[in-house]
């Protein structure tokens, strides 16, 4: 008798899954399942949201199909529509939710119209609604996620502003120098840049968004606001399951929850006390637990012959559009620890940057803006964990990485 296997979550990691494996895939999201990582180009209006659609699952997906609970001990899904869905393997990849912040003007689930986050397609679609040219919109958060709104923004004719309440953007991935040149570019593409500067409430009239507050007590007049302000693995399904949470769902090394017969996958997942949030991991642990799967149903190996998941190091790319479009990659280590070498080559007329930081004979981590020619032979070196070759580290910021 065949396995019964229910993903709950079709994003990344649950369609990877679902393309690899015949399963039951409940989607919450009324759309098939697509790439997440496109939707400031949707936003933007460069791609239409048929052009970020993921490859087809092996079995059709239950789109809409919102989980409310686990029954462990009957091993079913119960849906929103009182559907009871059976399965003898449960993968979770729920994903991650956006944190609103607690702002004056905002109460519980319900946000004043014009304010949005922007993390799934209907966020996207939604904007596009609202935005025309001369719209003045606020984008609360100057992380990955809200840069990317904001280009798309101001591509759509949009007056933009961008906060961001630490003392530069993206500052968990670029360092000073590379953040500089980023908020030059934006500045460039017509984005009002504020940071150091915290948004304390919103302004509304007859339930509709007019303005940001700042802590300062200045006020950004504003139409849209998006709110970007990070993201936290959506654990309430699994937590109400009475399954081990930390941060994330936790998970072993065959990415098993505390019940051997479900597992986590995706922005939902901790794996080693480390909740990843991005993509690549995501695809890495969907393949993974494909393997284990398929291998179990060929009667595969037990014990140190099945496939592990180990951990994932993760590169994070963005590109950014505009007259001239600006790419950066970063990854690992960017802030140099005592002792370790650090390499920068600058070409501020071409606004090209790279940076390495290496500890002992090894590559710990590295930006790099413009010219990403270097990056792929950087981040093999990084992932691999590689000794480097014996030569003068400038040749690591050459356009074929030293190779």
């Amino acid at each position: 008798m065949s396995t019964r296997i229910v993903v709950v979550g079709g994003g990344t990691a649950g369609a990877r899954l679902a393309q690899r494996l015949p399963v039951t895939l409940l989607g919450e999201e009324p759309h098939p399942p697509y790439n997440r990582l496109l939707l400031a180009d949707v936003l933007a209006g460069r791609y239409g949201p048929e052009v970020i659609a993921l490859p087809e699952a092996c079995e059709p997906a239950r789109l809409g199909a919102r989980a409310v609970r686990i029954d462990r001990a009957a091993r079913t899904v119960e849906c929103a529509d009182g559907a009871l869905v059976p399965y003898d393997r449960l993968v979770l990849a729920t994903g991650s939710a956006p944190v609103l912040p607690p702002l004056r003007g905002l109460r519980g689930a319900a946000l004043p119209a014009g304010v949005h986050p922007f993390r799934t397609l209907d966020d996207c679609l939604a904007l596009r609604e609202l935005v025309r040219p001369g719209v003045r919109a606020v984008v609360v958060g100057g992380g990955l996620l809200g840069v990317s709104a904001a280009r798309a923004l101001a591509a759509l004719g949009a007056e933009v502003v961008l906060t961001q309440q630490g003392e530069r953007l993206m500052e968990r991935q670029l360092d000073e120098e590379a953040s500089a040149l980023l908020r030059t570019h934006m500045e460039e593409l017509g984005v009002e840049v504020h940071t150091e500067c915290r948004v304390s409430g919103l302004r509304q009239e007859g339930g509709r968004v007019t303005a940001v507050e700042l802590a300062d007590g200045f006020v950004l007049d504003a139409q849209v606001v998006v709110l970007a302000c990070g993201v936290r693995p959506r654990v309430a399904l699994a937590r109400e399951a009475g399954l081990d949470i930390r941060t994330g769902v936790v998970v072993d090394d065959e990415l098993r929850t505390s019940d051997p017969a479900v597992h986590a996958i995706g922005d939902c997942a901790e794996h080693d006390g480390r909740v990843y949030g991005l993509a690549g991991p995501a695809l890495d642990q969907a393949d993974v637990l494909a393997e284990l799967l398929l291998a179990e149903r060929a009667g595969g190996p037990a014990g140190a012959g099945r496939p592990r998941y180990t951990g994932t190091r993760a590169l994070t790319r963005l590109t950014l559009g505009g007259p001239e479009s600006l790419d950066l990659a970063a990854f690992g280590e960017t802030t140099p620890a005592p002792g370790d070498d650090v390499v920068r080559l600058t070409d501020a007329t071409r606004r090209a940057y790279r940076k390495v930081v290496v500890r002992g004979d090894r590559l710990v981590g590295g930006v790099l803006l413009g010219d990403l020619a270097a990056v792929g032979t950087l981040a093999r070196a990084w992932a691999g964990d590689e000794a480097l070759p014996d030569a003068p580290l400038l040749h690591l910021l050459t356009h074929d990485g030293g190779s």
